[in-house]
């Protein structure tokens, strides 16, 4: 127990200055995102202890009985400390978090929380069936695969129980899921579910729409000069969804890479040529008490080579997730370009601070 709370001390410590700087370090150790690795599943729904980072990221658009909007997100992170092998037990070096966020028509509330590995206070499994836990929060099928599920939570009084259900197939960004990150090499493994049905209670309100899950590991995702990402998640009035990054290189190259899904289900990678993104508008988001920031809240988005202009705006500003990795997370809106709402979906901002 001393050994952990010291790593703990010592990690807060080096990312005093910059949050996002473990996303740069060097991966000695680890095991390394190449090219060619098959995805399988369900084995892959599980942990890859052995990577340094990954993450199980779900984001929902959903309305309630009198048709306002309202979103959650909940996400469970794994981290390796070190890369030693060693994963049960008090000699974990796995580290866990989970952010959790509601999103309402009167406010947005998020919360965090830690544990650490090999002692039951959280994990991922999916043998023989998949759970995702840290304390009660708890994403739970009944089947070696994520969905259908039930996942519970709270966000400080807010009590979250949603069902997700989902027959599509998964979709593998990138080359096969190998998903690059910079033309140095950074790289991890990406997938995603972007067509969850989704339905159950916040509070006392009766809810339901479409959820997204990104299932993505790596164990050095960020290039040396990469400052952070913008991403959207989107879902279309017509059927078709839309994933998007831009990673942000100090000397304004940009890394740009997405997936277009049609109405079809029919996959299409989008790499930077593909892409146009453009900031409309930037406003200040307050992220505590004395502070504001300056963050880029409107978008446009062209994807010519698809005839697609499309116009993001959030739901509303203050959305900003507060925790010990800051960034800016929530509900977005879709618009042509005669302003005619055709879509919502999520958007994230990371590494303005």
């Amino acid at each position: 127990m001393k050994r952990f709370v010291i790593i703990l001390l010592l990690l807060q410590t080096a990312l005093a200055d910059d949050t996002f700087q473990v996303l740069r370090n060097k991966a000695e150790g680890f095991a390394q995102v190449v090219p060619g690795k098959s995805i399988v599943f369900p084995a892959d729904h599980g942990a890859h202890p052995d990577y340094r980072i990954e993450w199980w990221y779900l984001t929902a658009n959903l309305v309630d009985q009198k048709g306002r909007d309202w979103g959650i997100q909940w996400t469970l992170f794994r981290q390796a400390l070190s890369a030693q092998t060693e994963q049960t037990g008090w000699s974990s070096d796995q580290m866990w978090m989970a952010h959790a966020a509601v999103s309402t028509p009167d406010g947005h509330q998020f919360e965090q929380r830690f544990a650490r590995g090999g002692i039951g206070q959280a994990s991922v499994v999916n043998m023989p069936q998949f759970e995702a836990w840290i304390d009660d929060w708890q994403w739970l099928s009944e089947t070696p695969s994520p969905l259908p599920a039930t996942l519970k939570f709270n966000v400080s009084e807010i009590k979250v129980e949603m069902q997700l259900s989902s027959t599509d197939e998964w979709v593998l960004h990138g080359d096969h899921g190998y998903s690059r990150k910079s033309a140095q090499g950074q790289a991890s493994y990406y997938y995603s579910q972007p067509q969850i049905g989704i339905s159950g209670q916040i509070g006392e309100h009766r809810l339901s729409g479409s959820a997204w899950l990104d299932r993505e590991w790596s164990s050095q995702p960020l290039a040396d000069n990469q400052s952070g990402w913008d991403w959207f998640s989107l879902h279309l009035n017509d059927g078709a969804k839309l994933m998007l990054y831009r990673l942000r290189h100090a000397d304004g190259e940009h890394w740009l890479s997405g997936s277009w899904i049609d109405q079809s289900g029919f996959l299409k990678h989008l790499g930077s040529d593909s892409i146009e993104m453009s900031e409309l508008a930037f406003r200040e988001v307050k992220i505590d008490q004395q502070n504001s920031l300056r963050l880029p809240l409107d978008w446009r988005i062209n994807l010519p080579v698809l005839n697609r202009q499309l116009q993001i705006k959030p739901l509303y500003d203050q959305q900003w997730m507060g925790t010990r990795f800051p960034y800016w997370e929530g509900m977005v809106l879709v618009e042509d370009n005669e302003g005619n709402r055709v879509g919502e979906g999520y958007m994230e901002l990371t590494g303005y601070q």
